[in-house]
């Protein structure tokens, strides 16, 4: 029993150290253009970049506070750790009633996240778009039970698998 518990404490401390990593050093310039900031190199004339498309007046987005950490398991054992964001694109005006929904939320969307990682969702090419289409469609079926179909998609903003 010790041995299945130090792979997943271990996990979680790092993943604790890298979240408290991140969000000191957080650049305080938030909003702020890069192509203002960063100059090209030696009159390099590469094109400019796509403007990132805005979020329209009809939606919002409500990001979760806290990742989701899910244990990959073979045979009994941890083999990675699956650390993911997750944020909702609602109508309107629906940030308060998700926060105040958030434990629920969080229930449900990690018992779809422990189902698909032990159906093999998180093995080999994870990241392929029909996995994480079907993913992000279970995550969407949760988020209508609990809130309602005010919710418009779900956006997993970062994903990533530490192996053991």
């Amino acid at each position: 029993m010790k041995k299945l518990l130090l792979p997943l404490i271990l996990a979680l401390a790092g993943g604790g150290g890298g979240i408290a990593a991140g969000l000191a050093l957080k650049p305080d310039g938030e909003g702020e253009d890069l192509a203002e900031t960063c100059a090209p190199l030696d009159g390099d004339a590469s094109p400019a970049a796509a403007p990132i498309p805005q979020p329209s007046n009809d939606t919002e987005f409500v990001k979760f506070n806290n990742q989701f950490i899910v244990p990959v398991m073979s045979r009994e054992r941890v083999i990675s750790m699956i650390v993911m964001s997750i944020s909702l694109e609602t109508e309107p005006a629906l940030q308060e009633e998700v926060y105040a929904r958030e434990p629920k939320l969080r229930d449900g969307f990690l018992r779809v996240l422990f189902d698909h990682a032990n159906a093999g969702g998180f093995s080999g090419t994870f990241t392929d778009a029909a996995v994480m289409n079907g993913l992000r469609r279970d995550l969407l079926s949760v988020s209508h039970g609990v809130v309602g179909p005010k919710v418009v998609d779900v956006l997993i903003t970062d994903i990533a698998r530490q192996d053991s």
